[in-house]
């Protein structure tokens, strides 16, 4: 009854958010109906609040002189969250590599066919210049190009979400920023709805029920999620222990076999991005094989698995980060939150948020 509840609350907010980021009503266009007399005082439009400044992730104060309609994002994360806020025919330019997200191919076509402005180790300064943004989005590690851009008088806005908290700051930035407050309001209450459900259902889990998790790097097996990185907080937030949680830092971290061996984890993950590496024997079986592993815990128990493939990079902190947790939450106890639920939450959210229905048959084994 909850979940039917709030799947209803959820598509009347969608709504009302989509109204608020698609094409707005001009204010001086007459009342369809009713006098003034019978009509409340109008709030003040979207449009009214600009000039408008806002403080981006990396504490850097942006002034956006209009709603913006040409977005550049120099980033996947930027882009994936763009499209769940329902700017896609916005964007005029993406990231390196678009060709590469099924994401694109599901939900927005036309973005495949865009200019590429490279990555976040390597901008594309004059792709991004030739399409004629009125807004940019970064990683933090652009903060050059960012100051370089904004000299240039293009407003641009840093992002680092590397929590569930940075990355719902993410969609309330992006979102301030092109004018739809609103959709970020109704993405926020979907993440924060279905993370709360997850913490609900292993809140009482007793330390001997949290499996020790290793989640692997994007090229390697042999690199992994420190403490302070987003994908530890998917581990933590589906009743698991990251084995990397000794680890400082906020990127992927080079390890050793032998402390593979010390940490010694129940679960052993490999990320859906694994496929794009060089190393041919980065697969479960590859890992299931390694002799050098034999005597791991989630070997032994032949407890490796790949995060599904097809649609996003569940493990990054994209909207469908959400997904990540979900997907951890059945994978470590799939007697609290069955496949079945899970299959249904993809739907529900991919639906939702970027308006198509996945096939996610193979999700509920």
């Amino acid at each position: 009854m909850r979940n039917k509840l709030f799947s209803v609350l959820l598509a009347a907010a969608m709504i009302l958010s989509l109204a608020a980021c698609g094409q707005k009503t001009p204010a001086d266009a007459p009342a369809s109906s009713g006098t003034a007399a019978e009509t409340p005082e109008a709030a003040p439009s979207v449009e009214e609040t600009y000039p408008l400044t806002l403080t981006d992730m990396a504490g850097r104060e942006v002034t956006i002189e209009a709603e913006p309609q040409r977005i550049v994002s120099g980033y996947y994360i930027s882009s994936s969250a763009c499209l769940a806020l329902g700017l896609a025919e916005r964007i005029v330019g993406v990231e390196d590599k678009s060709d590469k997200r099924p994401i694109y191919a599901l939900a927005a076509p036309q973005m495949l066919e865009l200019p590429n402005v490279g990555s976040a180790k390597a901008f594309d300064l004059e792709a991004c210049l030739a399409a004629e943004p009125d807004l940019v989005i970064l990683p933090m590690k652009q903060q050059d190009t960012a100051e370089t851009l904004s000299e240039m008088g293009i407003p641009t806005l840093l992002v680092l979400p590397e929590s569930h908290e940075q990355v719902l700051e993410m969609f309330t930035l992006i979102a301030e920023a092109a004018g739809c407050p609103e959709a970020a309001d109704t993405l926020i209450a979907y993440y924060t709805g279905k993370l709360a459900e997850a913490e609900d259902l292993t809140a009482d889990l007793p330390d001997g029920e949290k499996p020790v998790v290793y989640i692997g790097g994007t090229s390697s097996y042999l690199t992994t999620a420190p403490a302070e990185m987003y994908q530890a907080s998917l581990i933590t937030a589906a009743g698991g222990v990251n084995a990397g949680a000794g680890i400082a830092g906020t990127s992927w971290t080079e390890i050793s076999y032998e402390q593979l061996l010390a940490m010694d984890p129940d679960i052993i993950v490999v990320p859906t991005n694994s496929f794009a590496t060089a190393a041919p024997d980065y697969t479960v079986d590859g890992v299931l094989a390694d002799p050098q592993l034999q005597e791991v815990t989630a070997v032994k128990n032949g407890a490796v698995y790949q995060m599904p493939t097809g649609f996003e990079a569940w493990d990054s902190p994209a909207p469908s980060g959400i997904l990540g947790t979900l997907w951890m939450l059945k994978t470590l106890h799939p007697d609290l939150y069955s496949g079945s639920q899970f299959a249904a939450d993809v739907q529900e959210f991919y639906q939702t948020f970027y308006g198509f229905t996945p096939d996610t048959a193979a999700l509920a084994d």
